[in-house]
């Protein structure tokens, strides 16, 4: 076997945590794209995280749900294996846990993993911070029948980005959704609307209102596997170089890979 051709062996070692969910079956099927191999696929029907698992494991992803995140998240600290999560809905504890982790482990987290939204969350920030607050900003994201958390985990990282660039934060400015006499719409209000139906994907506008005119930017994802790619991107950086425990964005795997 020449060394070219050797270079294209699949890399052992990939777990995935939620392998028979939607985002699971696709992390899978596509993992050989990226010359990785999965090594283990973990579900609630079994089998579990456990030591036999840690052995083979170079990389972990999880694209689950919220309650399993905090313990994917110490296993890996305990077996001191790599992570990619992609999960969202995450409260708290679970912010936590990711912190805890990432001070042993790196980890990749993301609140989407399209390389689009990447680039939208750069323009979002960007606009915000040359736009005064003479423009008034609304956030509207729609999602499938069966998303469970809402606003979505990108939705959030949109409007945190437009309240960083005005030099506050997003609890200071926020408003989910209005209902009633809510009276004249503050200068500083920032409007966070969340869809639900159907199969849609994803997608997620960001509107800035002036007096007489009007700039938008929209993003719509038309299929899961932007999502999987980009977490199997990540992991395949994970895994090609030894990296310093740490808590990594999808900015720093574009930027360094």
């Amino acid at each position: 076997m020449s060394g070219s051709e050797a270079t294209t062996l699949p890399v052992p070692g990939l777990v995935i945590v939620g392998a028979h969910g939607r985002m699971g079956r696709r992390l899978c099927a596509l993992a050989g794209d990226y010359q990785l191999d999965v090594a283990a696929e973990i579900d609630a029907d079994g089998p579990g995280l456990d030591a036999g698992v840690a052995e083979r494991a170079l990389c972990v992803i999880d694209f689950s749900v919220a309650e399993q995140a905090s313990t994917t998240l110490a296993w890996c600290r305990a077996h001191k294996v790599p992570a990619v999560l992609g999960t969202t809905g995450l409260g708290a504890a679970h912010e936590e846990a990711l912190e805890k982790t990432s001070r042993e482990v790196p980890v990749v987290w993301a609140p989407n993993f399209s390389l689009g939204v990447h680039v939208l969350l750069e323009l979002v920030s960007e606009a915000a911070r040359i736009l005064d607050e003479g423009w008034d900003v609304e956030l509207v994201e729609t999602h499938h029948r069966k998303k469970v958390d809402a606003p979505s985990g990108t939705a959030l990282a949109l409007a945190q980005r437009v309240a960083a660039a005005r030099g506050t934060g997003l609890a200071q400015v926020a408003k989910y959704g209005r209902e009633g006499l809510v009276g004249a719409r503050p200068r500083s209000e920032l409007g966070v609307h969340a869809l639900r139906g159907g199969t849609i994907v994803g997608d997620h506008s960001v509107s800035f209102f002036g007096d007489g005119e009007v700039l938008t930017f929209e993003h719509r994802a038309l299929d899961r596997d932007i999502f999987a790619r980009g977490a199997l991107r990540a992991a395949a950086w994970l895994m090609a170089a030894p990296r310093e425990p740490g808590r990594y964005g999808l900015a720093d795997v574009l930027r360094r890979d």
